[in-house]
């Protein structure tokens, strides 16, 4: 019997477990580089969780700070997580994918907060961190097309969820590339990693208890994101060309 669930369980309940203690211990539970940045989750009605995960991070940020490992480590540790996750995905170890694309997900956080502690944010570190995010989440959503190759609209769905993805993350490229950075919106990086992720660890548990076969849940997953990233590429890119509108060239 695949120990998988059982870890899956643990997880979760520890979790659950830590968040009453954060917030009794933090009464005002705010992250400082996260309210700078102005992080949020969920158009900030998952604040809290965003607050509460950087704070269960927190200790191997300090680690890795002592140990002088830099963003370039998380970014390559991401890299191989991503592409693990959707190796796992694809071979249907679904809790093996979701917790890769957690793992990913704390790498992809570590590196820029240890690049803003060790005072090493450059131009070069924006566009690796970003670029390097596309490729992680192109491997997840690969792995989703793959896991569902013999359901038609699963595989159709997890490849609407992949454009609408890059879509939402090409509109803000190409907003700053003539001046406007067009971001926001509900369906962010952050929320497609935090709902794919927990639609693979879920979703086996789930989807017996509702007596359905197993990728059942992460339909609606995908859905949700597909969806939901869909219309988040459409709102910068209509709040984008009404700022450029009429303004004078080179402006």
């Amino acid at each position: 019997m695949s120990t998988a669930p059982l870890v899956v369980a643990a997880a979760i309940a520890a979790a659950l477990f830590s968040m009453p203690i954060y917030a009794l211990v933090h009464r005002a539970p705010r992250d400082a580089d996260a309210e700078k940045k102005g992080s949020q989750l969920f158009l900030g009605v998952g604040d809290f969780l965003v607050h509460w995960f950087l704070w269960t991070i927190g200790p191997a940020e300090r680690v890795l700070t002592r140990l002088g490992a830099g963003p370039d480590l998380m970014n390559g540790a991401g890299l191989g997580l991503g592409l693990l996750s959707g190796v796992f995905i694809g071979r249907g170890q679904l809790e093996l994918g979701g917790g890769a694309i957690t793992l990913a997900g704390v790498c992809d956080i570590l590196d820029g907060r240890l690049a803003r502690a060790q005072k090493l944010a450059s131009s070069y570190g924006k566009f690796i961190d970003s670029t390097l995010d596309r490729f992680v989440e192109t491997f997840a959503f690969l792995g989703f097309v793959t896991y569902f190759r013999d359901r038609p609209l699963g595989a159709f769905l997890a490849a609407a969820g992949l454009a609408s993805s890059l879509l939402v993350s090409y509109a803000q490229a190409r907003g700053e590339t003539v001046g406007v950075s067009g971001s926001g919106g509900l369906m962010q990086r952050a929320e497609r990693l935090v709902l794919t992720a927990l639609g693979c660890l879920l979703d086996p548990s789930l989807s017996r208890a509702l007596g359905r076969p197993e990728g059942t849940v992460l339909l609606f997953v995908l859905a949700a994101v597909a969806v939901g990233a869909f219309a988040t590429a459409v709102y910068r890119t209509a709040w984008i060309a009404a700022r450029l509108r009429g303004k004078p060239p080179n402006a």
